[in-house]
């Protein structure tokens, strides 16, 4: 028989494999008290079903798909529904937050005896045909999630620690959502400078590789700077014993929090950086 999956919530990513796991035979459940008439709309058409959080607490998994700063408060708002369950559904934490975050989520769920997972989400939400981002697990009960594979899901189980995967999840996403960053802080800068051409010309001559993928990731960054302002904070608190690291990635979630609130304003910057990503040169 197939599982019952709660996915919360239904945003971009939650919804995607929500759907991708209700196309492969599995009921989804998911939360939408609250919620606006887009998420609303975009949870109904994955196929996922509205439920109360005493009705969550009894599916056999519960996926945690948040921005990093609420993935904490989720866990305390489930706390009374999962203590009063006989079901014990395996909580998996999905969010990019650090191995420090990682703990207290672990800790407020071990008060309820269910079974914690962390897990990290690596790529872009599933679409028809493709085979979805990889989701990597890690903690003693990571093998039972990895039974998803078989409804469509692209689950790696890793060894060592309880927080592996969000070690990974950090270590990647600090990589690629950091070079981002400075990507796009200097061809602000350059444009401000009146150097736009002259480096648009140099990164086609010796950078071609790195410019094609700073054009693919940049083009769609604006909308989800905002989400990423924690996502670096995050990071910040992973590399902490490195201050100059600390800092580097503050700086980071920063600049994201500061290119958010020009997006959300009517996005000059934004605007700017397609421009210098639309420039050529003979």
């Amino acid at each position: 028989m197939a599982p019952t999956v709660a996915v919360i919530a239904p945003g971009a990513m939650g919804a995607a494999v929500g759907k991708r796991l209700v196309d492969n035979g599995v009921t989804v459940l998911t939360s939408l008290d609250g919620r606006s008439e887009e998420t609303r709309a975009r949870a109904k058409s994955a196929g996922m079903a509205a439920a109360k959080d005493d009705d969550i607490a009894r599916a056999d998994f519960i996926f945690s798909i948040l921005p990093p700063g609420d993935a904490l408060a989720l866990a305390q708002r489930f706390v009374p529904a999962l203590r009063a369950s006989n079901a014990k559904p395996v909580y998996v934490d999905c969010n990019a937050i650090n191995p420090h975050t990682v703990d207290r989520v672990a800790a407020v769920i071990a008060q309820t005896e269910c079974p914690f997972v962390d897990a990290g989400i690596i790529g872009q939400p599933p679409k028809p045909g493709d085979a979805g981002p990889r989701i990597y697990a890690s903690g003693a009960a990571a093998s039972r999630v990895a039974g998803l594979r078989d409804y469509g899901l692209d689950i790696r189980v890793l060894d060592g620690a309880l927080s592996a995967a969000s070690a990974l999840k950090m270590s990647y996403a600090g990589i690629t959502k950091g070079t981002q960053a400075i990507g796009a802080a200097m061809m602000l800068a350059a444009t401000r400078a009146g150097s736009a051409d002259a480096l648009m010309a140099e990164l086609q001559g010796s950078q071609k590789e790195m410019l094609a993928w700073l054009k693919r990731q940049l083009t769609m960054m604006p909308p989800k700077a905002y989400r990423w302002v924690a996502e670096m904070q995050e990071i910040a608190g992973f590399v902490g014993d490195d201050p100059a690291a600390a800092d580097l990635y503050q700086g980071a979630a920063e600049f994201y929090e500061r290119f958010a609130e020009d997006f959300a304003a009517g996005g000059k910057e934004a605007k700017t950086l397609a421009e210098f990503l639309g420039k050529t040169t003979s």
